[in-house]
């Protein structure tokens, strides 16, 4: 998930994964809040049109920590 803060200060959260998945909130923990039913609804909704949905082969999402 990727969050924005827009120049009218409200936060903007993409899932890049998902396409079309976005979500925005008035502050970073509601555009959070906000994105995580989002992806629900979109899964839940890729489900129910039996739209698989799977990583490709070869292909695999981590996450790493860094300080800055």
């Amino acid at each position: 998930m990727f969050l924005e803060q827009y120049k009218d200060g409200w936060y903007i959260a993409t899932v890049p994964a998902l396409s079309g998945c976005i979500s925005q909130g008035k502050t970073e923990e509601e555009a959070k809040k906000n994105i995580a039913e989002a992806i629900e609804l979109h899964l839940r909704s890729l489900a129910q049109d039996g739209v698989p949905f799977y990583q490709k082969e070869g292909r695999k999402e981590t996450f790493v920590a860094i300080n800055l």
